[in-house]
């Protein structure tokens, strides 16, 4: 499935300035986004919202995957979300036809690119404080919520890309 001759990110070394205890996360994110945009490249949009046997569409995955590294990274920053934020949960995954495949990916690149800066400005010293998640204040710590971005846009990263696979199979 891997036609990239370059090994995975994890195997290049360390992020430059990224501390050592988040080179996961980094690694993790940047490999993400190396595979969204190479598996996306040359998408058909036709299919961007369409729901495999009702899995969730393409569309939505890279909405979720920026979507939810922003808020996980927002609350690791000690901070609340905005409207803004809020607004763009409620909409990942509402089919939207001035949204493309392409800018989708430039978006979570983007969102990845945010992430990695944030995680340089980082000190490791404060990764055990603690953090709360959501409206319910739900207590964590910054590296729970970092590693959990990182984790959880994997674990979306791969059913992603099993829809693309699938779905020009079923268009045809």
């Amino acid at each position: 499935m891997n036609n990239d001759p370059q090994p995975e990110v994890w195997m290049r070394g360390p992020i430059a300035g990224v501390p050592s205890l988040l080179q996961p996360v980094a690694h993790a994110l940047l490999q993400a986004k190396e595979e969204v945009t190479r598996y996306l490249q040359g998408f058909d949009d036709r299919l961007l919202w369409e729901k495999p046997g009702g899995m969730a569409s393409v569309g939505f995955h890279l909405q979720h995957m920026a979507g939810v590294t922003e808020r996980l990274f927002t609350y690791a920053a000690d901070k609340t979300l905005s409207a803004e934020q809020l607004n763009g949960l409620r909409m990942e995954g509402a089919q939207d036809p001035l949204l493309n495949a392409a800018a989708l990916v430039a978006a979570f690149g983007s969102r990845v690119d945010t992430a990695i800066q944030q995680l340089k400005q980082t000190d490791e010293t404060t990764l055990t404080d603690i953090r709360y998640l959501g409206r319910k204040r739900i207590p964590t710590t910054q590296l729970g919520l970092l590693f959990h971005a990182a984790e959880h846009t994997q674990r979306h990263l791969g059913q992603l890309l099993v829809t693309v696979r699938l779905l020009p199979l079923l268009s045809r």
